[in-house]
C-alpha cells in the first residue's frame, strides 16, 4: 500500500457543487491546507459537452460524465428501473444539469427549522448565504432579497419565444399570478427563470468557485481519485483511502478533518462502507461498525416529473433544429460568438402554484420548453411542438440508499418508492389537471395543434396515474439521506455538520437536507455549503435577515 506522507487540514471528498464552494471558502485562509478528491474527470475548458448550455443532453447517460445510476424496480411504476444521472466530472452535477437556479420557497426553510435542533436553518438565517453566493444579473440591483456581488453569476432567461410568452399569458388566464422573481420575496406565480449561464457558457460550481481557488498554493485538487473508505482510528476519522484512474492500488491521505461532499447517493454509500450506518445491516455485510446510525441512507427524497406535450401549428418553436444538419451552424454561432440556440438551456420560464387549497405554499413546479421531445429523443410533434415539465414538489414517499456488498465500485440499491402514498397519487392527478388547464387557455389556442402526450385518451384519475407510472422520470434531485437533526434518525449535527457518534468527520451536500425543497436543489445545496463553511471554520455567522416574505392567503382551490 502506498501511504502519502502529506497531512492536510481538510480533505474534501467530492469536487461537485458543495465541494467546490467548500474548497474555495476553506482555502481562503492561507493557513489551511485543503485537498479535494474528485472521482470524475476534469472539466476541460475545451469540452463543448459541458460548457455549451444547449449540449446538456449529451453528458447525461455517458459513462465519461455520468455515474449512470438506476433505481431498483419501482413497485408502483410497473416495476420500471428509473435512470438517475449524477455528475462524474469536476463540478459534479452542476456540470451536467439543466442549469435552472431555484432557491426553493422561504417556507421550506421554516419547515427545516421546525425540527428539533434546526432553529438556525430558518429562512432568516439562510437568506444571507443565498445572497452571499450569487450575482443575480436579472434581478433589480437594489433588491435586498438577491445577491449582487457573489461568485455564482446568474443570468435571467429571455423568455422571448412566442410560445413561452403565450404560456406565461395562459397561466394568468388560468388565474395564477405573475411574479417578478421566483427567487425573490414572492415565489408563487410565473416568471422568467434564473439559470447558471454566463455569457453563453454553463457556469458550474467548478467555474464559479473551484477554478479561481485553484490558483492558491494551499489548495490541491486531484481528479480521477475514487475514495473507497474513510479511515478511522477508533471513532475518529483520520483520513481516506482512494484509488487513481483505473488502478487498484490503494492510496491514503490523512487530515485533521474529513468532509464528505459526494452527494445524496455517494455519501451514504461511503459512510456505510466505512462502518457508519445501521449496525445490523453492516454486520450482515461483514463490515465492522464504527457508529450505529440507522438514519444513514434512509429518508431518500426526490422529484418525479412528466412532460405534457402539444403539437404546434406555427413555425415558432425550436423543434426543427433537433435535426443534425443544423448542428454545425448552431455550434459555429456558439463557438465563435457564444450566441444562438447553443447559448441557452431553453428552460427560460415557468412557475410555482398550489395544486389545492390545503397546502400553504406552492407544491407544483412548471418548466416551459419551446420543443416537444420524448425521453428516447424522438420528436412526436413532427415539425413543431412545445411542452410543460410538471411534478409535485412535496411527495411524502420516502426511499433509501443501501450498499449491497463491500465493493465500493458496485452501485448501491436505490429505492425511491415513487407513487407509493395517497398524497403523492392525489397530487399527481392534480398536477396533470392544472397543467392541462393552463395549456388549454385562449393565449395558446393560436399555437396548439392538440395534446400529443399523454393524449386525449388519458382522462380519469386511474388513467393519469397509469400514464405517470409508465412515463414519469426523475427530475434528478436526490436528497436527504444523511439528514441534519437531533432525533434518532438524524446523521449530521446541524450546528457544525459533524457526523453523530464520531469525530473528525463532517457531511456537506444534498444528503444533509431534512426535506427536499420545492424546486431544483442546486441552489439550496450551494447555500448549505456556504453556511457550512462558516460553521466548520468557526467564523461568526452572517447575521439573520429581517426581511419578510410572501405568505399565501387561502382562497379558491387551484384545481379547476
Amino acid at each position: 500500500m502506498e501511504v502519502t506522507a502529506q497531512r492536510y487540514d481538510y480533505v474534501i471528498v467530492g469536487g461537485g457543487s458543495a465541494g467546490s464552494a467548500l474548497a474555495d471558502r476553506m482555502s481562503a485562509d492561507p493557513g489551511n491546507r485543503v485537498l479535494v478528491l474528485e472521482a470524475g474527470r476534469p472539466d476541460y475548458p475545451w469540452d463543448v459537452f459541458i460548457h455549451m448550455p444547449a449540449a446538456l443532453p449529451f453528458p447525461i447517460g455517458s459513462r465519461f460524465y455520468d455515474w449512470q445510476y438506476s433505481s431498483e424496480p419501482e413497485p408502483h411504476m410497473h416495476g420500471r428501473r428509473i435512470y438517475h444521472a449524477r455528475g462524474k466530472v469536476l463540478g459534479g452535477s452542476s456540470s451536467i444539469n439543466g442549469m435552472i437556479f431555484q432557491r426553493g420557497n422561504p417556507l421550506d426553510y421554516e419547515r427545516w427549522a421546525a425540527d428539533p435542533g434546526m432553529e438556525t436553518w430558518d429562512f432568516a438565517h439562510c437568506l444571507p448565504y443565498f445572497n452571499r453566493m450569487e450575482s443575480a444579473l436579472g434581478a433589480d440591483p437594489d433588491d435586498p432579497y438577491r445577491g449582487h456581488d457573489g461568485p455564482l453569476v446568474l443570468e435571467r432567461g429571455s423568455a422571448e419565444n412566442p410560445v413561452i410568452q403565450a404560456m406565461l399569458e395562459a397561466a394568468e388566464q388560468a388565474g395564477y399570478p405573475r411574479t417578478t422573481d421566483v427567487n425573490g420575496a414572492q415565489q408563487e406565480g410565473f416568471a422568467p427563470f434564473d439559470r447558471n449561464v454566463r455569457r453563453g457558457r454553463r457556469f458550474s460550481a467548478a467555474q464559479a468557485y473551484l477554478r479561481p481557488a485553484m490558483k492558491r498554493p494551499n489548495l490541491e485538487v486531484r481528479t480521477r481519485a475514487f475514495v473507497t473508505r474513510v479511515i478511522f482510528q477508533g471513532t475518529r476519522a483520520v483520513g481516506v483511502e482512494y484509488t487513481r484512474g483505473r488502478g487498484t492500488t490503494p492510496h491514503r491521505v490523512y487530515a485533521n478533518e474529513v468532509i464528505l461532499s459526494g452527494g445524496a447517493i455517494n455519501t451514504p454509500q461511503l459512510l456505510q462502507l466505512s462502518g457508519v450506518g445501521n449496525a445490523d445491516e453492516l454486520r450482515g455485510l461483514g463490515i465492522d461498525t464504527v457508529a450505529n446510525l440507522p438514519g444513514v441512507g434512509e429518508n431518500l427524497q426526490d422529484h418525479l416529473e412528466v412532460y405534457i406535450q402539444h403539437a404546434c401549428t406555427q413555425p415558432v418553436t425550436i423543434q426543427p433544429y433537433l435535426n443534425w444538419r443544423y448542428a454545425p451552424w448552431i455550434g459555429a454561432k456558439w463557438l465563435f460568438g457564444r450566441t444562438g440556440l447553443g447559448a441557452t438551456n431553453h428552460f427560460e420560464a415557468g412557475g410555482f402554484v398550489r395544486s389545492n387549497d390545503t397546502v400553504d405554499y406552492p407544491n407544483l413546479m412548471f418548466h416551459f420548453l419551446p420543443i416537444a421531445v420524448r425521453y428516447d429523443g424522438t420528436s412526436p410533434a413532427g415539425d413543431h411542438g412545445y411542452q410543460v415539465h410538471i411534478g409535485p414538489m412535496y411527495s411524502d414517499a420516502r426511499g433509501s440508499v443501501k450498499i449491497v456488498n463491500r465493493d465500493p465500485r458496485v452501485h448501491p440499491a436505490l429505492r425511491f418508492n415513487y407513487l407509493s402514498t395517497e398524497q403523492d397519487r392525489r397530487e399527481w392527478v392534480e398536477a396533470v389537471r392544472v397543467s392541462r388547464d393552463i395549456l388549454g387557455q385562449p393565449a395558446l389556442a393560436p399555437f396548439s395543434g392538440g395534446e400529443i402526450s399523454p393524449g386525449p385518451a388519458v382522462q380519469t384519475d386511474e388513467e393519469i396515474l397509469d400514464w405517470v407510472a409508465r412515463e414519469g422520470e426523475t427530475a434528478l434531485h436526490p436528497s436527504c439521506t444523511a439528514k441534519m437533526g437531533t432525533d434518532d434518525m438524524s446523521v449530521v449535527n446541524p450546528t457544525d455538520m459533524r457526523v453523530h457518534g464520531v469525530t473528525g468527520l463532517r457531511v456537506v451536500d444534498a444528503s444533509v437536507m431534512p426535506y427536499v425543497t420545492n424546486g431544483n436543489i442546486y441552489a439550496p445545496v450551494m447555500m448549505v455549503a456556504e453556511k457550512a463553511a462558516d460553521l466548520i471554520l468557526g467564523n461568526t455567522p452572517l447575521p439573520p435577515s429581517t426581511l419578510d416574505f410572501h405568505r399565501h392567503e387561502h382562497g379558491p382551490s387551484a384545481v379547476k
